[in-house]
């Protein structure tokens, strides 16, 4: 290793070394000056960082307190430790490894008392900082339904991020942060009182040592000779202020990550950071890892040619020794349903050739997509599970709903009873419950029945009574709809004249959308039932169902979830304008929005091994109304040397209530009349829209003007020839 006058005889740490490619092998060996190591998916970055940091232990650059290594979870931080200690032959002592919090945490117990804190300060978890913000609510007499304590906890995390304390915040823009303001300035001096930080100020209480203690930023400056950072990409602005400072001491600074994979911009990172690295160190090194060990050359191709539309990158092109393998499958379906059904049938193929489940994966860009995948795996049992989030029928908005309509439907649940009767809040308080309580015990009847009869006497006054009062004739009412609504416009109905869908609307968390979404995915599934009781029977034999001991089962998840896994086989569903990518995404970022949203595609696509598929549905139910969906401009955006394309998929008769409106009246034209050309003005037929005639053409899509529902822009996989 003469590039770098390391002299290194430990033989673990050479057989290492001769598995390398160049580029790794560079990224190892300029250990000096700042470096920046760009490293594509599945291109052994992790091998990189561990056996450069066990390099600079055993050529005795630095001993290991006098190195930085931070990573972004601690089981980063305890690989990185097992694969360091494998290299060098024995365990680490005194090394500074671990995430960015715990190291702050580590800097801030030694110097607490220059903040005004006890080195024994307490660090809040989420549960107890929200308690502390709604006590401040209450005492500065904030209406907490205008200005949901989450919302507030959110606005105040969001500054903490980019590094913005009290002091460095003006002119508020709106009335939900004059609120979380006022509310932050008074959350933090309450903090100092209690003796205590929450996560965000580990970090930001690291940056005012350092700021206003110059003497204890150069010990650390000083001490620290080499620093090691892992996925750069993700830091937030915080993270990257704390950076800079400790590595203005030697400059020896490595960052590792991939301007590719920054998929978190929605909880604030900033992919920014990465791409300013030569300006921020001048002079820095660029090394490109892009020789991958993960994926087929196939599914290489289609993940390079798709992130290459980006604009914000670097740019690099991964590539494999690996020669051939499946190219990626594009498959059209009618609906959500057929989706999950196609594939369902392709994971049960694979299952019969002995391939694992435990190697295949679907991945999602919404958790309400998950639902008819677990659904279906249940009717075919097959064993699955839900990873980064509960199952859909165990989220907490749909136990809510589900409530609803259990107590409507069975009057003596008391479980149902006590989960709504104050969600979303009525004004119901701890006390009048347990008077509801005791008295259902001593009369040894059901708590609503309990409550029923309590509204004849006075032991429940005032803003109770007239909230339990409302509550049981509402309740009764939509008792009542039973027999003259159809299941799912009922559930909707209960859901909104509750309150509880315009709970979630008002509130701001990041959370609330995807909480909507799953409410409506939520009414969807009710509508393919004949009613709420067969629907609950339904719902309490998937939940049944679910309890298996099984260790081999197919991995259920979001993209976001995905990044730093991989399997053998991965399934892309739901790529559809409208879906993905996300709307919201789309309207908050516009073209950076665009841009992280084709980056989720980029590291879904290339968490597979062996095998991709796409799906996307040509029909979607969107707020409970069939809407004709566009395959995502990403399929458009993938080579075609690299994919085959299947648009449509098997066609099944729709005889269900939830099949898109008009489709029974409507016969599909047949297959002799379908063809690949058509010609403008020329008069067609669509399974779903009827006849119209082609006013533009441009390419698989159709602009056609219909006789009955207007212009409408179709795929020509489902247009015939009009007889």
């Amino acid at each position: 290793m003469s590039t770098t006058g390391l002299n290194i005889t430990n033989p673990v740490f050479l057989e290492q070394l001769k598995t390398l490619n160049p580029a790794q092998r560079q990224a190892i060996e300029s250990t000096e000056g700042p470096l920046l190591v760009l490293a594509g998916a599945g291109t052994g970055k992790t091998r990189v960082l561990t056996t450069r940091l066990a390099a600079i232990l055993l050529s005795r650059k630095a001993w290991p307190s006098q190195i930085l290594a931070v990573t972004f979870t601690n089981k980063a931080a305890h690989e990185m430790i097992a694969r360091v200690t494998e290299l060098i032959g024995g365990p680490v002592e005194g090394l500074w490894l671990g995430t960015f919090h715990s190291i702050c945490v580590r800097i801030l117990r030694r110097h607490a008392e220059l903040l005004g804190l006890q080195s024994s300060f307490t660090i809040l978890d989420t549960d107890d900082q929200l308690r502390l913000i709604k006590q401040i609510i209450k005492a500065e007499e904030i209406d907490d339904k205008k200005f949901p304590p989450r919302v507030l906890a959110s606005i105040i995390s969001l500054w903490k991020d980019r590094a913005l304390t009290p002091d460095k915040i003006s002119d508020p823009a709106s009335d939900f942060e004059r609120a979380a303001f006022r509310i932050y300035r008074i959350y933090q001096d309450r903090l100092k009182v209690l003796n205590a930080v929450d996560f965000g100020d580990l970090i930001l209480h690291c940056l005012k040592l350092f700021t206003d203690h110059s003497d204890v930023l150069a010990h650390y400056t000083t001490q620290f000779r080499y620093i090691l950072v892992d996925e750069y990409q993700d830091t937030n602005v915080a993270q990257y202020l704390w950076l800079r400072l400790l590595a203005q001491g030697s400059g020896n600074v490595c960052c590792v990550g991939d301007d590719d994979q920054s998929i978190y911009g929605w909880r604030g990172a900033e992919i920014g950071n990465i791409l300013r690295f030569e300006k921020d160190f001048p002079g820095a090194i660029i090394i490109r890892l892009e020789q991958n060990y993960r994926s087929n050359a196939h599914i290489l191709g289609a993940a390079s040619g798709l992130i290459a539309q980006n604009t914000g990158r670097f740019g690099k092109t991964l590539w494999t020794e690996q020669n051939g393998g499946e190219k990626v499958r594009i498959q059209g379906t009618w609906d959500g349903e057929e989706e999950a059904r196609i594939v369902a049938d392709e994971v049960e193929a694979l299952q019969r050739k002995n391939q694992s489940l435990n190697q295949m994966a679907i991945l999602v860009r919404a958790g309400f997509q998950t639902r008819e995948f677990e659904e279906r795996f249940i009717t075919l049992g097959i064993p699955y599970r839900v990873i980064g989030g509960p199952r859909f029928y165990e989220r907490l908005e749909i136990r809510d709903a589900l409530a609803y309509i259990r107590i409507v439907v069975q009057p003596n649940d008391s479980l149902a009873f006590e989960r709504i009767v104050n969600t979303p809040r009525r004004g119901i308080g701890t006390s009048t419950l347990q008077i509801l309580h005791q008295y259902a015990r001593l009369e040894e009847i059901s708590l609503i029945e309990a409550t029923s009869r309590l509204m004849e006497t006075d032991e429940v006054r005032g803003k109770a009574k007239t909230a339990l009062q409302g509550l049981l004739y509402d309740i009764e009412r939509w008792r009542n709809q039973l027999k003259t609504h159809e299941p799912g416009e009922l559930a909707r109905l209960i859901l909104d004249e509750s309150g509880y869908t315009g709970m979630w609307q008002a509130d701001k968390s990041p959370e609330a959308p995807g909480r909507l979404e799953n409410l409506k995915e939520f009414v969807n599934a009710i509508d393919e039932f004949e009613n709420l009781s067969t629907f609950l029977e339904h719902v309490s034999l998937v939940m049944e169902n679910t309890h298996g001991t099984r260790s081999d089962m197919v991995n259920i998840m979001t993209l976001h979830s995905a990044k730093g896994l991989e399997f053998n086989s991965v399934f892309l569903a739901g790529w559809e304008e409208g879906l993905f990518p996300h709307p919201r995404a789309l309207g908050e970022g516009g073209d950076a929005g665009l841009e992280e949203e084709r980056r989720l595609a980029y590291v879904g696509l290339t968490r597979a091994r062996e095998r991709a598929m796409i799906t996307f549905a040509a029909n979607r139910r969107i707020h409970n109304q069939w809407q004709s969906s566009l395959p995502s401009r990403f399929i458009d955006e993938l080579p075609l040397e690299n994919t085959e394309r299947i648009m449509l998929g098997r066609r099944h008769p729709f005889i269900r209530r939830s099949s898109p409106p008009k489709l029974q009246a409507l016969k599909e034209p047949s297959r002799s009349l379908q063809k690949k050309d058509f010609q403008l003005q020329e008069r067609v037929f669509h399974m779903k829209f009827g006849y119209g005639r082609i006013v533009s053409l441009d390419g698989d899509k159709l602009e056609i003007e219909f006789e009955h529902t207007g212009l409408k822009k179709v795929m020509k996989s489902f247009v015939g020839v009009a007889k």
